[in-house]
């Protein structure tokens, strides 16, 4: 039943799945904080949470950079790299969407969170959809994404200001708008351009996905992702 809704839907899963790119949250965080930046108390919060999401990515991309580059990554789970949508996702939209509610004495709004870690749940989901990544992988994000932003309420309170009518307007178009017009991000591309020149290889390591088990050089062989010797064996005829 959950296979069948997965690969049922492409059309719906790719629309979610844009909403986990960085080029459509990392504006819409960046404005958020440069308010809470002029808010009286919200400065630490603001820093702690846009802090907090530029260590995350420079954790994702590493994990990436590690694979891509040199092959290196957890064959027993299937993991070649953190899911950047599903850490982008999880720790920007529960503030994002608690701040387009009204927050009472200091304290986001329970119900804007509870909505923004649900989207990002759903983000999650919708890269399994479009077997972008393995559960392993999101689960990652997930929680990586989930403790920036959990961290950044525990160290700083919310301020009291209410936002102007026309911020919560104008993010609400940006993130409604822009993955139907933006084309898709390319952020993998320069991810592996970066693996490739650290590493200084020619070809990037890649996931087996089909089952077949391809041929490994020697210096291949120690990389049991890379190589697929975790492959399932091959049906006789």
């Amino acid at each position: 039943m959950t296979d069948h809704f997965l690969w049922a839907h492409p059309v719906f899963w790719h629309h979610v799945t844009r909403l986990g790119e960085a080029q459509i949250l990392l504006p819409a965080a960046v404005v958020l904080a440069l308010w809470l930046a002029r808010r009286d108390g919200g400065q630490r919060l603001a820093l702690a949470w846009l802090g907090g999401v530029a260590v995350a990515a420079v954790l994702t991309t590493a994990t990436k950079v590690a694979f891509i580059g040199w092959g290196v990554g957890v064959a027993a789970l299937d993991f070649t790299g953190i899911s950047g949508h599903a850490m982008f996702a999880a720790a920007i939209y529960p503030l994002l969407l608690a701040a387009l509610l009204p927050a009472r004495h200091g304290i986001a709004s329970a119900w804007g969170l509870a909505a923004g870690t649900l989207l990002a749940v759903l983000i999650g989901v919708s890269r399994i959809a479009v077997q972008a990544h393995t559960w392993s992988e999101v689960i990652a994000g997930l929680v990586l994404g989930g403790a920036t932003s959990a961290l950044a309420l525990v160290v700083a309170r919310w301020p009291r200001s209410a936002l102007p009518w026309w911020l919560p307007i104008g993010l609400a178009v940006w993130l409604l708008a822009t993955p139907l017009r933006l084309p898709p991000s390319r952020t993998h591309d320069w991810v592996t351009r970066l693996a490739l020149v650290l590493s200084g290889r020619d070809q990037p390591y890649k996931r087996i996905t089909s089952g077949h088990v391809l041929p490994c050089d020697e210096q291949q062989r120690t990389h049991i992702l890379a190589c697929g010797i975790h492959a399932p064996p091959l049906s006789k005829s």
